[in-house]
């Protein structure tokens, strides 16, 4: 019998010094957009029921959980720009973003619960949590708000450029953004750095000459 997934709690915020801040981020794997990270310091007092890893949540259900975390809890969001993708590699962009994510809070940490296996240097005591947002409350609200707000830039920049889907893959390589890049090539969301945006660049140069 198939153990089931393990659910979120409080565990590693309780062996934490406070104020605890989760991080997580959302916009690692996409061709276009930026990547978002979020810190998020709960109060066990008024935290919402439900939270969990945001990829284990509905979207109507992570609006929802969003919104009340930005009124009960500390939020600050940070990002990576494409240029910034492109110039210092995705995983340098992501430890960035979570800093920007950190120094955004209006409360200082003393601890960071980080999901993964790697910590920016945030000037506080950190840990990294493997699948944390499936382990930890504070990392999972830091998912749910990171996606959230990296969903809703990139339904704003498919009103600008509708021929991706942006809307619908939020810049993650389905079949409808590959084909699209394919034949209208990228746009200045598009990372650069990343093979098929280069292969699709590339075509698209040869043509022109």
């Amino acid at each position: 019998m198939k153990a089931s997934a393990p659910t979120p709690d409080y565990h590693f915020e309780k062996l934490c010094d406070g104020p605890v801040c989760g991080i997580d981020e959302a916009g690692r794997g996409p061709l276009a957009g930026p990547v978002v990270a979020a810190a998020v310091i709960l109060d066990p007092t008024t935290m919402p029921d439900g939270l969990d890893d945001s990829k284990r949540l509905a979207a109507r259900r992570r609006e929802q959980l969003a919104g009340i975390l930005e009124r009960v809890a500390c939020v600050g969001i940070g990002l990576a720009t494409v240029d910034e993708i492109d110039r210092l590699n995705i995983l340098h962009a992501t430890m960035l973003a979570m800093r920007r994510a950190a120094g955004a809070l209006a409360v200082a940490p003393r601890t960071a619960l980080i999901d993964g296996n790697r910590a920016p240097d945030l000037g506080c005591a950190t840990r990294t949590v493997i699948k944390g947002d499936q382990r930890s409350l504070s990392i999972a609200a830091a998912s749910i708000i990171a996606k959230v707000h990296r969903d809703r830039l990139m339904a704003n920049l498919d009103a600008e450029f509708p021929v991706f889907g942006w809307a619908k893959n939020v810049g993650y390589p389905t079949p409808e953004h590959s084909a699209a890049l394919a034949r209208f090539g990228p746009c200045a969301h598009h990372r650069t750095s990343f093979a098929p945006v280069r292969a699709a660049m590339a075509r698209h140069s040869s043509f022109q000459d």
